[in-house]
């Protein structure tokens, strides 16, 4: 078996192909070059320079050939301008499952195999199993904290059979150790942050690159505005209904239209300022100001909608409060940003998400679920968010995850990776089996 580790410059890569040389695989190398811009990088400078410098040395240190590939047109096209349309939109998207799917074990094994790779390994903390029929199965990392099965979600079985992930047996510290043991000169090598071959970037700056900035509205959304909104008291009342059902009688049954209902997000067009003229200073001259609204208030400016995401709290420019504020909605035809105060906001969590039957995709088929159906399953809706309960739930209108708990800043343009639940895996209790992805839509 001839393997092509893609080795970045970091630890883990380097980890992979030590541990595959080791293992007495015939192993080469091979560095990839996807971006050439510094525009909106917050360094400012060519850090895939220096990670090619590093890669090369750690593959000298090991033994094996060392090649070098540019997929930048291809990660432009398939990735970035991805990207950009999906902020334009005003969706958040997840570059780095877009990169896994369409550079690294697609492009990137394209280029490996013309070497005459027959698989490619990464430094992913993940796991595969080969199945007794044939399939491959896809497992979370030992290492709970830094498990990066999520980033490969969409990932289908053909790209699986080629794929080798040699430290997802190995917690973080085990390959630094591992590193300083043998002298890789990656062993003190940060971990990459940000954008997936970008790199840390000041986003809005990025966008702008592509996005005009238009200045809008950021309103503040009061407690007051749920107490008098229907679209939000009916959804409480069918979540009660739900709740009672999930205690009394079969869920399965449930109507559809109130699940669709639950999972629709709360709309805030109905906070609209009305005007009023009056008079300011010692020559009294006539001014404009929003009239007092007992649902929001305008709290300023901002240079684009579609520079923000749900949760978001840093960066946002807003002080006088008691507590943090957050970006609880936005809408990018209007231009305008909603903010909620506090952890506990109403406007942050969800109960009920609906994803589209078309963009489900799952690793393995069968645990393609039967119309009518259901599951006790486990999800992920973020990197590095703890798995959280839920009941997957298959109807006409669409796939519908009923959490356990209500979820925060649930995301339109990000994954949802769908896992086993231990009850119904419990072999892999430790490192549950990711059976389902699927984009979290508007």
């Amino acid at each position: 078996m001839k393997v092509c580790v893609g080795l970045s410059g970091g630890v883990d890569s380097s980890v992979a192909a030590l541990l595959l040389k080791q293992q007495g695989y015939d192993v080469f190398a091979m560095f990839m070059q996807n971006w050439h811009d510094t525009e909106g990088t917050l360094h400012g400078d060519c850090e895939w320079e220096e990670d090619k410098f590093v890669a090369e040395m750690v593959a000298r240190k090991i033994g094996i050939p060392f090649y070098f590939v540019d997929l930048s047109e291809q990660y432009r096209q398939r990735v970035v301008d991805y990207m950009f349309s999906e902020y334009e939109k005003g969706r958040t998207p997840n570059p780095d499952v877009l990169c896994n799917r369409e550079i690294k074990f697609d492009a990137f094994l394209e280029a490996a195999r013309r070497l005459g790779a027959t698989h490619v390994a990464t430094g992913h903390y993940c796991r595969k199993k080969e199945n007794p029929d044939g399939t491959f199965s896809l497992l979370e990392g030992v290492d709970p904290g830094k498990d990066q099965s999520y980033f490969l979600c969409a990932l289908n079985q053909a790209q699986l059979e080629a794929a080798l992930f040699p430290i997802g047996d190995l917690c973080k510290s085990e390959v630094r150790e591992l590193a300083h043991r043998f002298d890789l000169p990656s062993a003190d090598k940060k971990d990459s942050q940000g954008i997936c071959f970008v790199g840390k970037v000041d986003l809005p700056v990025f966008l702008q690159q592509k996005l005009k900035s238009v200045e809008g509205d950021v309103i503040e959304v009061f407690d007051k505005f749920y107490d008098d909104n229907e679209q939000y008291r009916r959804q409480q009342s069918y979540l009660e209904e739900l709740r009672q059902a999930q205690r009394q009688w079969r869920v399965e049954d449930f109507e559809e239209e109130k699940l669709a209902y639950l999972s629709k997000a709360i709309s805030y067009e109905g906070i609209v300022f009305e005007q009023e003229e009056y008079r300011s200073g010692r020559k009294h001259k006539k001014k404009v100001r929003n009239k007092a609204n007992p649902w929001g208030v305008v709290l300023g400016k901002h240079e684009g909608a579609q520079f923000f995401t749900l949760g978001q709290r840093k960066g946002l420019g807003i002080g006088g409060h008691k507590y943090p504020v957050f970006v609880i909605e936005t809408d990018v035809e209007k231009n305008l940003v909603y903010m909620g105060e506090g952890e506990q906001h109403k406007g942050l969590y969800r109960n009920v998400l609906r994803l589209e039957n078309e963009d489900l995709h799952y690793i393995r088929e069968t645990y393609r679920l039967p119309m009518g159906e259901s599951r006790r399953v486990r999800a992920r809706l973020r990197y590095r968010q703890e798995l959280q309960e839920a009941l997957m739930l298959q109807k006409e209108s669409g796939m519908y995850l009923i959490f356990d708990e209500p979820q925060r800043s649930i995301t339109p343009g990000q994954f949802a990776a769908i896992y086993l639940d231990a009850a119904s895996d419990p072999e892999n209790a430790e490192a549950p089996e990711l059976i389902l992805s699927a984009v979290i839509p508007a």
